[in-house]
C-alpha cells in the first residue's frame, strides 16, 4: 500500500488558486468574469482613475485595479475567431445576425419597409485548383468520395479517386487527392487577391445594374445606392469564398426602396424598371475577378 500524499504536493499552483477563488474576494471576483462575457484569454489591464475638483483642486481616486481580486481589471478580448476564444465568437456572431436581419426585415431602428428593398444572397467561391477529398451526401446516404476506374491514375502514379464514404469529422476532407496535380500556388494567389477581387466585383456589379436597366453608371448611382454585407471564410481545402447580402436602396436615403424607373427620362422606353423583389431568379453569379 502506498503512502498516502497531499493533493497540494501534486497541485500546488491548482490547489492554491482554488483556495484563493472560494475565500475574500470571490464574488467580485466572479462579477469581473461575468463583465468580461467568460472570456477565455480576457485583457488583463492595469491602472487608476483619478477625479479633479475644479474649485480646491484636490485630487482623489475613484478607481483603482489594485482593489481588485487579482489587481486587474478584465475585458473581453472581442475576437472573432471560436478557435481562440468561443465566448466572444458567439457573442460576435449574435450581433452580427441582429444586424443583419435588421437590415433585411427592419426593427433596431431600421423601418419595416426595409423588407420591399431588393435583395439577393449570393456566394462568391473560388474554383478549382483540384481535386480533393470531399463528403458527398443525399440525405443519410453518403455517396463515395470521388468514383474512378479500377486501376486509373493521374500522371503522377496516384489513383485517379476515391472510393472512400468519408465521415464529417474525418481529417483528410479538404486534402487534395494528388498534391502534385493540385495547383496550390494559384490558391495561394487567390487568397492573396480576394480583398481585391471583392472591390472589382462591387464595381462590376454596379456596371451590370447599369446596362440591365439602361443607365450610365454615373445616372445610376444617383438613383440607387447599392448596399451589401459580406463575410468571409475559409473552404476545408483552405480556399477563401464570400458570402454576401446585397440589398438596393434609394440614393437619397439608405431606408427608400430604390425607384423602379428613371425620372425624366431623355429617351423614352429606353430605361427599364428595376426589377422589384421575388419577381426574377437570380441568374448565375459571376466569379470574383
Amino acid at each position: 500500500m502506498t503512502e498516502p500524499v497531499r493533493v497540494g504536493d501534486l497541485l500546488p499552483g491548482v490547489l492554491g488558486e482554488v483556495v484563493d477563488r472560494a475565500g475574500h474576494g470571490y464574488d467580485r471576483w466572479a462579477e469581473l468574469v461575468a463583465q468580461a462575457g467568460y472570456c477565455h484569454h480576457p485583457i488583463r489591464l492595469t491602472g487608476r482613475v483619478e477625479q479633479a475638483d475644479r474649485t480646491t483642486g484636490e485630487v482623489r481616486a475613484v478607481y483603482d485595479s489594485e482593489r481588485e481580486p487579482d489587481g486587474v481589471l478584465l475585458k473581453a478580448c472581442g475576437t472573432r475567431r471560436e478557435s481562440r476564444c468561443p465566448s466572444c465568437a458567439a457573442t460576435y456572431r449574435a450581433d452580427a445576425y441582429q444586424l443583419l436581419a435588421a437590415g433585411l426585415k427592419g426593427g433596431k431602428g431600421v423601418p419595416e419597409t426595409i423588407s420591399e428593398h431588393p435583395r439577393l444572397f449570393v456566394t462568391f467561391t473560388a474554383p478549382s485548383f483540384g481535386r480533393v477529398h470531399t463528403r458527398k451526401a443525399q440525405g443519410r446516404l453518403v455517396l463515395p468520395c470521388h468514383p474512378y476506374r479500377q486501376g486509373a491514375r493521374c500522371p503522377h502514379g496516384v489513383r485517379a479517386g476515391c472510393w472512400h464514404r468519408h465521415g464529417e469529422d474525418d481529417p483528410r476532407l479538404g486534402e487534395p487527392l494528388c498534391p502534385a496535380c493540385y495547383d496550390a500556388e494559384a490558391q495561394v494567389l487567390w487568397n492573396a487577391l480576394a480583398p481585391e477581387l471583392w472591390r472589382r466585383t462591387t464595381i462590376a456589379v454596379g456596371r451590370a445594374l447599369g446596362r440591365l436597366v439602361g443607365l450610365q453608371e454615373s445616372e445610376l448611382r444617383q438613383l440607387v445606392r447599392i448596399s451589401y454585407a459580406k463575410v468571409a471564410e475559409y473552404q476545408r481545402r483552405g480556399a477563401v469564398h464570400f458570402h454576401a447580402v446585397i440589398r438596393l436602396d434609394a440614393a437619397t436615403a439608405v431606408h427608400r426602396r430604390p425607384p423602379r424607373g428613371r425620372p425624366q427620362a431623355g429617351s423614352p422606353g429606353r430605361h427599364r424598371a428595376l426589377p422589384a423583389p421575388g419577381r426574377r431568379r437570380a441568374g448565375p453569379v459571376c466569379p470574383l475577378g
